[in-house]
C-alpha cells in the first residue's frame, strides 16, 4: 500500500471516521486480562481484529506498551494482571554502565511477541493498514536511566544521555525494521517524555534521534505517527515537525486549534479526548458532549482526525467507546449535509451539530 497516498486521501475525506488509540479494551471482548494480552501474540492479533470488526477506523493499531523495549535491554519490569507493565528502578547510572550497555537483538524480552502479533494481525486484517507501536528514543532512554534522572542529566551530564540515546536509537531502528518485515504499514512512536523538555533540549535529545529513525524506516509504504501527550506541545511545533513524521498525535492537554493553525496542511493531526477523565470516567452522555465540542472546534480543518488523547484504558466502558464513534459519525454526516447545500466557509457553532 502506498501510505503517502493513503494519508492524503484520508486528509481529503470530508466524512471522516474516528481514530482513537483503541487496543487494550479488546481484553473485554476476549474475556482475558492485560497480562495475558501482552504475553501472547495470538491474543494481540485477535484483539486487533475484534476491534476492527466492531469499529470503522482508518487503521488498526497495536498496543502502546512503553515497557517493552526497556525490558529487552534488561530493565526491571513489573507485571500485574490488569495493568500495562511498568519499568521500575534505574538500569544505567554512570558513563561506564552506559558504555557497557548491550544493544539487544529483536526477540529479546517481549519484542518478539509484539513483532509476531503484527505478523498475525496482518493475516487477520486486510481491509485497512496495520500500525505497530514503539517507544521513542528519549522515552526509552528515560526508562533505562529513570525519568527524573534523565531530565536532570540533560543539563548536568549530556554526554551520558547521548550515549544511551545512541544505543536506544540503534535498537529502535532494528525493532521497527522487524515490524516492517512482518508486514506493518506504519508505526505509532510514543515519545511523551520529550515533551517535558524545553524546545532546545527537545531538539537535541529527542528530535535529532527521531529523525535518524524516520530516515531509516519511513518510505512510501511505511509511515510514522508521532505521539506526544505531554503539555505545552503547541509551543514545540517546530521541534515536533522536524522529526520528519507524517502524522502527529496529541494528548488532552494540547490546544488542538493552535496546533492545527500552525501545522502544514499535508500532515495529519490527531487528538485529543482524554482517555482517563472522559473515555473511562465520564458517562456516555458526557462523552457525547466532549466529543461534539472537539468536533465543533476542529472539524473545519481538513487534516484534523479526531482521536483519544492517548491509549484508552483496558477497563473503559464499551458503551462510552460506542458513544464516541456514534457522535463522530453523526457530526460528519450533518456537516456533509450542510455542505451539500452551500460551500460558503463558516465557523461551526455547537447548536448546529446537535
Amino acid at each position: 500500500m502506498n501510505m503517502e497516498k493513503w494519508l492524503q486521501e484520508k486528509i481529503a475525506d470530508k466524512e471522516k471516521t474516528a481514530l482513537p488509540l483503541l487496543s487494550y479494551p479488546s481484553v473485554q471482548l476476549m474475556f482475558i486480562n492485560v497480562e495475558e494480552l501482552v504475553q501472547d501474540p495470538f491474543c494481540q492479533a485477535l484483539g486487533m481484529r475484534l476491534i476492527a470488526d466492531r469499529y470503522d477506523m482508518p487503521l488498526a493499531s497495536a498496543y502502546m506498551d512503553l515497557s517493552v523495549e526497556a525490558e529487552a535491554f534488561g530493565a526491571k519490569c513489573i507485571h500485574r494482571a490488569n495493568e500495562i507493565p511498568t519499568i521500575v528502578g534505574q538500569l544505567v547510572e554512570t558513563q561506564e554502565q552506559a558504555d557497557a550497555l548491550v544493544v539487544p537483538e529483536v526477540g529479546a524480552g517481549r519484542t518478539g511477541v509484539c513483532v509476531d502479533g503484527i505478523r498475525y494481525a496482518k493475516q487477520l486484517i486486510t481491509d485497512r493498514p496495520v500500525f505497530a507501536n514503539s517507544c521513542g528514543p528519549f522515552s526509552l532512554a528515560g526508562r533505562l536511566m529513570d525519568v527524573n534522572e534523565i531530565l536532570l542529566q540533560t543539563l548536568e551530564d549530556p554526554d551520558l544521555v547521548h550515549t544511551i540515546l545512541e544505543k536506544a536509537t540503534e535498537f529502535i531502528i532494528k525493532y521497527v525494521k522487524a515490524f516492517k518485515e512482518a508486514g506493518a504499514d506504519g508505526l505509532i512512536m510514543a515519545e511523551p517524555l520529550a515533551g517535558l523538555l524545553s524546545p532546545g533540549l527537545m531538539q537535541e535529545f529527542s528530535t535529532e534521534y527521531v529523525k535518524k529513525i524516520v530516515a531509516e524506516v519511513q518510505d512510501e509504504e511505511f509511515i510514522i505517527m508521532y505521539h506526544n501527550c505531554s503539555g505545552a506541545m503547541e509551543r514545540k511545533i517546530k521541534e515536533t515537525l522536524d522529526t520528519g513524521c507524517r502524522m502527529f498525535h496529541y494528548g488532552d492537554m494540547a490546544d488542538m486549534v493552535q496546533i492545527l493553525e500552525n501545522m502544514p496542511k499535508d500532515v495529519m493531526i490527531l487528538g485529543n479526548i482524554s482517555p482517563a477523565s472522559v473515555f473511562k470516567a465520564d458517562t456516555s452522555q458526557k462523552m457525547a458532549v466532549n466529543t461534539q465540542n472537539l468536533l465543533v472546534r476542529c472539524m473545519r480543518y481538513d487534516n484534523f482526525q479526531i482521536s483519544s488523547g492517548c491509549d484508552i484504558p483496558a477497563d473503559t466502558p464499551i458503551e462510552n467507546i460506542d458513544k464516541f464513534f456514534e457522535v463522530v459519525k453523526s457530526g460528519y454526516y450533518k456537516a456533509k449535509l450542510w455542505f451539500s447545500l452551500t460551500d460558503k466557509p463558516r465557523e461551526w457553532k455547537l447548536d448546529e451539530l446537535k
